[in-house]
């Protein structure tokens, strides 16, 4: 690959744009449990509010009946202390996702086709292993957003020996970024999948892969995290399971559920120049850039901005120290 003629850390600011410590609003954290008086800075947070979330609550808990489940102060949000199981967690954030989305209240972020009817798993603390333990709660994948919970991904790059990789192009019918460019094989996390589990389905229905074949070849290659906030403000913090998978050319992933309209070999300098002019979906080209970096394509000596990329690829969201 040629070496680099303008730094790649636009691409990367595209998608990591969120810091909460220079939020020019004021966010409310949203808690598992109400903290201990006096104890609200060190308690780790499952999501951030902003005021327009906010007041939505507060209008929501109004409602005689509505206020049990929770607790709203004016510096945190949080199930009651007597809500303690999973299950009821669920319950209570479904009915007030459901109210949301049929009473029209952030219709431009789940209203209509924007609703998944997907649900999407919330941890406890989203630096520990996807296991029983740590999971919270489930919620609509789309609400995620409008509480700030992080949200969990997968992502393959399928590349020849040679160094072409397959970049799909999503369907314009797309909810989100029609048109774009992605990676390979991309999809959210849903409840009750694991990491390896979703990217195998996702190879089926997005690209028609095997699963035999899938299984035999894909490699983990790590995981990406940034903080993204969407052009209307909300707030998306997400964690990327990447994958590998190597295949001869003759080896072709085709079109299955709508979701891509085609699939193009390209070589490794095409799909950089397509970064460059944005041609990617935000966060793919993220992925991207950890592939080149692990592939040596991405180095000290050809970005002067190596060092802020390779720290930037694995944030902490301003949750941790």
């Amino acid at each position: 690959m040629a070496s680099n003629s303008k730094s790649l850390l636009p691409v990367l600011e595209k998608c990591d744009n969120f810091r909460i410590q220079t939020c020019p609003e004021q966010l409310i954290p949203f808690f598992l449990n109400p903290p201990i008086e006096g104890k609200i800075k060190s308690t780790l947070p499952i999501g951030m509010l902003r005021p327009l979330t906010v007041v939505a609550l507060q209008q929501y808990l109004a409602v005689e009946g509505k206020s049990t489940p929770w607790k709203l102060t004016s510096t945190f949000f949080s199930f009651a202390a007597h809500v303690t199981r999973r299950e009821e967690r669920t319950a209570a954030m479904k009915d007030i996702c459901e109210t949301w989305h049929v009473t029209n209240v952030f219709s431009d972020v789940i209203g209509g086709r924007l609703w998944r009817d997907e649900l999407y798993t919330v941890y406890r603390d989203p630096f520990l292993s996807l296991d029983d333990d740590n999971i919270a709660f489930a919620m609509e994948r789309v609400c995620c957003a409008l509480f700030g919970i992080v949200t969990y991904g997968v992502h393959m790059s399928m590349y020849t020996p040679t160094m072409k990789m397959w970049i799909p192009k999503r369907a314009a019918t797309k909810q989100t970024w029609p048109g774009y460019l992605d990676n390979t094989v991309a999809g959210g996390i849903p409840h009750g999948l694991s990491p390896l589990e979703a990217i195998i389905k996702e190879c089926m229905e997005e690209a028609s892969l095997p699963e035999d074949f899938v299984r035999s070849r894909i490699k983990a290659a790590g995981a990406i995290t940034y903080f993204f906030q969407t052009s209307k403000g909300w707030l998306q913090p997400e964690v990327q399971y990447i994958y590998d998978l190597c295949a001869d050319e003759k080896v072709t992933p085709a079109p299955s559920d709508g979701e891509v309209d085609s699939f193009e070999l390209s070589d490794l300098d095409s799909v950089l120049q397509s970064m460059h002019k944005g041609a990617f979906k935000p966060n793919c080209a993220l992925v991207l850039l950890d592939f080149f970096i692990r592939h040596g394509y991405i180095t000290p000596e050809n970005e002067p901005n190596f060092l802020e990329i390779l720290t930037r690829l694995h944030g902490r969201f301003g949750y941790k120290n």
